[in-house]
């Protein structure tokens, strides 16, 4: 059943406006390892070297295969570093583990009432690489029907309901598999009215062929996130014609300050040209368009082995903001008003 004006965490419904300042992609439980890198662990014990302060810059960076950095299962670990975010002015979370990366649902319940974050959850498919082989013999309507179940029963074998779509994975070029559960995901969208979050392939271009997509298949395009713009797009014309839609762009890598090169030939912005980015998003009118997070589903991005953790945009980018002359208005858009206006379940 639809909880109309409501916000539905992983503790249950909560109103809209007692979000706070909140992050709308993160992950704090979740194994995000390939599966042609777990299987190649089992032969090479040193892909799974223990991460310790001399080799952690390496293992973060990119260059050297690892394991076991993006397993993230450890629900103690997770409490700790949320305990961290919290006191550092965070109060709510939007998680994305969803299909292919070893969602936790009940490990995120214990998580958010340890901590007092407010937690809000994914639901669907990641890309094609992650999803079980078995998804290929799935339809559109079955997809559909699974992220409705876990927006209104339960996800994953729970009863832990999820308040938002995605993040759906698209891959560049897209699949075919990959089309169905985006199809799958509109129709999901258009029974809920939930917030769509949508995952990009690698190339500049593919933005605008999702939105494409979802116009063409009826989906609500002021409610639709894309995420990871800040790895995607360089330029300042397929910036703002993505803008220009009426999508939400999410600058969700805050932190994350290497070259790309570990995944795609892309030299990553730091926080800086971040910033400057958005300033002229926000110069050009979009200011409830833009929402701002850090990604992190990786061990060596957490506080505990030395990386900047979940709290990063308020003990850093949120005073340099101010720094470089952002309103409070301005800030309060990215981080409260518009992550309560995707997060509202609409009556």
């Amino acid at each position: 059943m639809r909880m109309a004006g409501h916000v539905q965490t992983v503790l249950g419904p909560v109103p809209p406006d007692s979000l706070g300042p909140t992050l709308m992609h993160e992950h704090v439980l979740c194994d995000i390892t390939p599966r042609s890198l777990r299987q190649a662990a089992s032969a090479r014990p040193a892909l799974l070297q223990p991460i310790t302060l001399a080799s952690r810059y390496d293992i973060d960076y990119g260059r050297h295969p690892h394991a076991g950095k993006t397993v993230m299962l450890d629900r103690e670990l997770a409490v700790a570093e949320l305990d961290l975010f919290r006191a550092e002015g965070g109060a709510s979370m939007v998680e994305m583990t969803i299909g292919g990366l070893a969602p936790d649902p009940e490990g995120l319940v214990e998580v958010s009432r340890r901590t007092g974050v407010q937690l809000v959850m994914g639901c669907g498919q990641y890309v094609e690489d992650f999803q079980d082989p078995a998804n290929h013999a799935r339809s559109v309507e079955d997809f559909a029907a699974e992220m409705l179940g876990a927006l209104r029963q339960g996800a994953w074998g729970t009863a832990v309901r999820a308040g938002i779509i995605g993040e759906i994975g698209c891959s560049a070029p897209w699949t075919p598999l990959e089309r169905r559960v985006m199809a799958g995901a509109v129709l999901a969208q258009r029974e809920s009215g939930a917030a769509l979050t949508i995952h990009p392939g690698v190339h500049p271009d593919q933005p605008a062929e999702i939105i494409a997509f979802l116009r063409a298949h009826g989906g609500d395009i002021g409610r639709t996130i894309i995420d990871h713009v800040d790895r995607t797009i360089f330029d300042d014309d397929r910036l703002f014609a993505l803008a220009d839609t009426g999508c939400v762009l999410e600058f969700d890598l805050f932190g994350y300050e290497h070259a790309y090169w570990s995944f795609a030939p892309i030299n990553m912005p730091n926080d800086g040209t971040r910033i400057d980015t958005i300033r002229r998003l926000l110069d050009r009118g979009h200011a409830g368009q833009i929402v701002i997070s850090q990604d992190i589903c990786r061990l060596t991005r957490l506080r505990a082995f030395g990386g900047h953790g979940y709290g990063h945009i308020f003990r850093n980018i949120v005073p340099f903001m101010r720094e470089r002359g952002f309103s409070q208005a301005e800030l309060d858009a990215m981080l409260v008003h518009t992550p309560r206006r995707l997060l509202t379940l609409p009556g």
